[in-house]
């Protein structure tokens, strides 16, 4: 089965990506794969407190994609997969695209204005060529008609 790895966050363009990440797995037959990734938290002298920092980042993470799954379903019918990993993005991107032979794209979402976010920056610019799968970048600009249009 076809599987669209999307990457999400709080930022609204990744709920685009999603959208057209849903529509393309439900038109080729295919699955999505829902990525959320926590930063790895900067040592704090105190332990206590970076526990607390790492677990709510974690939290957050958790109910992003949780957030994901259930507008997925609603709106495409797809059970999605789902993974919250903490640390290197780009690095964690390609071990689980080298994991999984059933990923077939990477569907990242492009915010509508700004520089793009660092997902976007590294596998368009350094990675560029160095995935097996190819790279989706959908315009935060798009709306749902125009998703739906594209996808």
């Amino acid at each position: 089965m076809r599987t669209y790895l999307v990457v999400v966050d709080e930022n609204p363009e990744s709920a685009v990506a999603l959208r057209f990440a849903a529509r393309r797995a439900v038109k080729t037959n295919g699955g999505v794969e829902v990525l959320a990734l926590v930063e790895p938290q900067e040592f704090a002298p105190w332990g206590g407190v970076q526990a607390t920092i790492e677990a709510e980042a974690q939290e957050r993470a958790e109910a992003l994609v949780q957030a994901a799954a259930g507008t997925l379903i609603a709106e495409s019918g797809l059970q999605p997969h789902l993974t919250v990993r903490v640390g290197d993005g780009p690095r964690i991107v390609r071990d689980m695209i080298a994991a999984n032979p059933a990923i077939a794209a990477l569907v990242l979402g492009a915010a509508a204005t700004g520089a793009p976010g660092p997902l976007v920056s590294h596998f368009a610019g350094t990675d560029a060529g160095a995935l097996p799968v190819p790279v989706m970048i959908v315009p935060g600009s798009l709306d749902s008609a125009a998703i739906d249009r594209l996808s």
